[in-house]
C-alpha cells in the first residue's frame, strides 16, 4: 500500500516544518520591530547598500518573507523608491540561502532529536506559561518554531528513508529536468515555502532518492514558486506593491530560466571544477549561486526596471477614482475632482462605520462607485481608507501651491478638513471594534442590549447622513446637520444617564462599567467627527464658522 505509515510520516514532517516556520515568522514580526525597519530604511540611500541590507536582515531574521513584507509596507507607504525596494528584494533572496546552509550542515550531521526535542519542549512550555504581551513569550515562540523546524526535518528524513526501502524511487531520475523544475514550482506554490521545498529535496538527496542534477532543477522551480507568495500578498494592495511583487517574479523567473538552459554545465562546474563532492553542500551552493547571479544580472538595470514597472499598474481598483485622472495644475477641474473624491471618501467612512457593527446595506454601494470595497476584510478596508486619506492629502498639498484666490483657498481647506475629520471618525471606529465584537458576543444581557442599542443608533445616524449627502437642497443642509449634531450630543448624555440613573450597570462589575463608559465616549467621538467632516464638505465658510462655535459635548 503506497500510503503507508512512512508516507504519512513524511507529510507530518512537512506539516511540522511549516508550522515551525509560521511560529518563527510570527515571532520575528514582533521581535523584528523598529530597529530592523530603521536599518532597512537607512539602507535605501544607495542601491548597493539596499542589496546588502536586504541580505543582512534576512540572514539575521532567517526569513525572507518577513523582510519582503516589510518592503511591501515601505513601498505602499511611499517610504522608499521602487528601484531600492527591488534591490532589497534581490538581497533578501540571497540572504535566505543561509537557512539552507544551516540545514545542510547541521540538520544532517547531528542527531536532530538530541537538540530539537529539548528546544521545542522547553520553549513550548514557556509559551504556555507566559503572558502573550511579554517579550519573552515571543522569544519562546521563536525557539519553539526553530525547534519544530528540525523536528519536521527529522520526520521527513526518516520517513523518506523508510519509503525508499519499500519503493524504488530512483527510477524517477529518468524523467527530463523540466519535470523536476515544474515539480519544484508546484510544491513551493502549494506550501508557500521555498525553504520547506529545499528541505524535502535535501532529505531526498541525503538518502540518494534523486540525483544532484534533478535536485538543482527542483530548486530552480522553487525559486520561481517562492515569488508567488509575494504576488499573493500584493493582490489586495496598491499599485506600488504589485510592481515590487512583479519585479521579484521577473527576477526569479528570468534567472531560473537562464540557469536551466545551462543546468548541466553548471552542475559540472560545481562538482568537477570546484570539486564540491558532498551533494548536500553542492545543492545549497547552487542555490546561493543562482541568487548571486540574479544580483549580478539585474543590479545594473534596477533604475530602468523600476521605471518600467512604475509605468505599469498606473490605474488599479485601489486607486482614487477622480483625482488620479486630473493634474493639480488644471485648477478648476482639479477642485471638482477633489470635491467628488472627498464625497466618495465620506461615503466609504459611513460604510466602514456600518461594517464595525456588521450592518449589511446595499444603499451605499451605488454611491461609492466601486463594489470591490465590500469584498475586503474589515482591516483591509481600514488600510484602504488610510491609503485614500494619504492620496487626498498629497493632492491637497499640490493644489494648495497653485490656488490663488480666496474663495477657492477656503473651499480647499474645508475639503481637506472634511477628509481629516472623517479619518478621525474611522480611527475611532477601528479602535472600538474589539469592544464591539466583545459586546456583540456577550452572554450578559445588559452588555448585549447596549450593543444592540448602539448598533441601531449608528445605523440610523448613517442613514440620515447618507440621505443628506444625496440631497441637492442646499437650503436644508445647515438645519439638518445641526439637528443631527444635536442628536449625537443628546445621545451621549442620555446614555450616561441610563448608565447611572436607570441601573444599566447593576449587573456589571467596575471594569465592565468603565469599559462601557469609555466605549460610549469613543462611539460618540467618532460620530461627532463625522458630522464635523460633513459640515466642512457641505456648508459655506460662514455656516462653518457658526457651526464651529456651537457648544460641544466632548472637548
Amino acid at each position: 500500500m503506497f500510503f503507508s505509515i512512512d508516507v504519512w510520516k513524511i507529510l507530518a514532517g512537512i506539516a511540522f516544518f511549516l508550522l515551525g516556520m509560521n511560529q518563527l515568522e510570527d515571532a520575528l514580526k514582533q521581535l523584528a520591530g523598529r530597529p530592523f525597519k530603521l536599518f532597512l530604511k537607512r539602507q535605501t540611500s544607495h542601491k548597493l547598500k539596499a542589496v546588502a541590507g536586504g541580505a543582512v536582515v534576512t540572514a539575521l531574521l532567517q526569513s525572507s518573507s518577513v523582510v519582503n513584507l516589510m518592503v511591501l509596507a515601505f513601498v505602499g507607504a511611499d517610504v522608499i523608491k521602487m528601484q531600492n525596494a527591488l534591490a532589497i528584494i534581490l538581497g533578501a533572496n540571497f540572504g535566505t540561502t543561509l537557512d539552507s546552509w544551516v540545514i545542510a550542515t547541521i540538520g544532517f550531521r547531528f542527531n536532530i532529536e538530541s537538540f530539537a526535542f529539548p528546544i521545542t519542549g522547553l520553549a513550548g512550555i514557556a509559551m504556555a506559561l507566559m503572558n502573550k504581551d511579554n517579550r519573552w513569550y515571543q522569544w519562546s515562540k521563536f525557539f519553539f518554531g526553530f525547534g519544530f523546524l528540525f523536528v519536521g526535518l527529522d520526520y521527513m528524513r526518516t520517513g523518506i528513508e523508510e519509503v525508499v526501502k519499500q519503493i524504488d524511487l530512483i527510477s524517477f531520475n529518468q524523467y527530463p529536468a523540466i519535470v523536476f523544475l515544474l515539480l519544484g514550482f508546484f510544491i513551493t506554490t502549494l506550501i508557500q515555502s521555498s525553504l520547506a521545498t529545499m528541505t524535502i529535496v535535501l532529505s531526498a538527496l541525503y538518502v540518494d532518492v534523486i540525483s544532484l542534477y534533478a535536485a538543482t532543477a527542483i530548486v530552480l522551480g522553487s525559486e520561481i514558486g517562492t515569488s508567488i507568495k509575494l504576488i499573493i500578498a500584493s493582490l489586495k494592495g496598491f499599485a506600488p506593491k504589485k510592481r515590487v511583487a512583479i519585479g521579484n517574479f521577473l527576477f526569479n523567473m528570468i534567472t531560473a530560466m537562464l540557469v536551466f538552459i545551462m543546468l548541466r554545465p553548471v552542475n559540472s562546474l560545481i562538482v568537477e571544477v570546484l570539486q564540491i563532492k558532498d551533494h548536500l553542500i553542492a545543492l545549497v551552493f547552487f542555490q546561493s549561486f543562482v541568487n548571486l547571479l540574479g544580483i549580478i544580472m539585474f543590479f545594473p538595470f534596477l533604475n530602468t526596471i523600476g521605471r518600467y514597472l512604475e509605468g505599469k499598474f498606473k490605474v488599479s481598483e485601489d486607486d482614487t477614482l477622480f483625482i488620479a485622472k486630473i493634474a493639480p495644475d488644471e485648477t478648476d477641474s482639479a477642485m471638482d475632482a477633489l470635491t467628488k473624491e472627498t464625497k466618495r471618501f465620506i461615503f466609504l467612512i459611513i460604510q466602514f462605520s456600518l461594517d464595525t457593527f456588521n450592518v449589511n446595506t446595499i444603499e451605499l454601494q451605488n454611491v461609492t462607485y466601486q463594489n470591490y470595497f465590500y469584498l475586503k476584510s474589515y482591516l483591509e478596508k481600514y488600510e484602504y481608507i488610510k491609503h485614500l486619506h494619504g492620496e487626498l492629502h498629497s493632492y491637497y498639498i499640490q493644489l494648495q501651491k497653485i490656488v490663488m484666490n480666496q474663495p477657492e483657498s477656503e473651499k480647499l481647506n474645508q475639503l481637506i478638513s472634511a477628509v481629516r475629520n472623517c479619518m478621525y471618525a474611522a480611527k475611532s471606529m477601528k479602535d472600538a471594534h474589539l469592544d464591539v465584537k466583545q459586546l456583540g458576543n456577550s452572554s450578559n444581557d445588559a452588555k448585549y442590549d447596549f450593543y444592540l442599542q448602539t448598533q441601531q443608533k449608528v445605523e440610523f445616524f448613517s442613514k440620515r447622513l447618507t440621505e443628506l449627502l444625496q440631497l441637492e437642497k442646499e437650503s436644508i443642509y445647515f438645519e439638518e446637520l445641526v439637528s443631527i449634531y444635536q442628536s449625537v450630543q443628546d445621545g451621549y448624555t442620555q446614555t450616561l444617564k441610563e448608565f447611572y440613573q436607570k441601573g444599566l450597570t447593576q449587573h456589571l462589575n467596575e471594569v465592565e462599567t468603565s469599559t462601557l463608559v469609555n466605549f460610549n465616549r469613543e462611539m460618540y467621538t467618532a460620530l461627532k467627527a463625522m458630522v464635523w467632516g460633513i459640515k466642512d464638505y457641505l456648508l459655506d465658510s460662514k455656516q462653518v464658522e457658526y457651526f464651529d462655535n456651537l457648544p460641544g459635548f466632548i472637548r
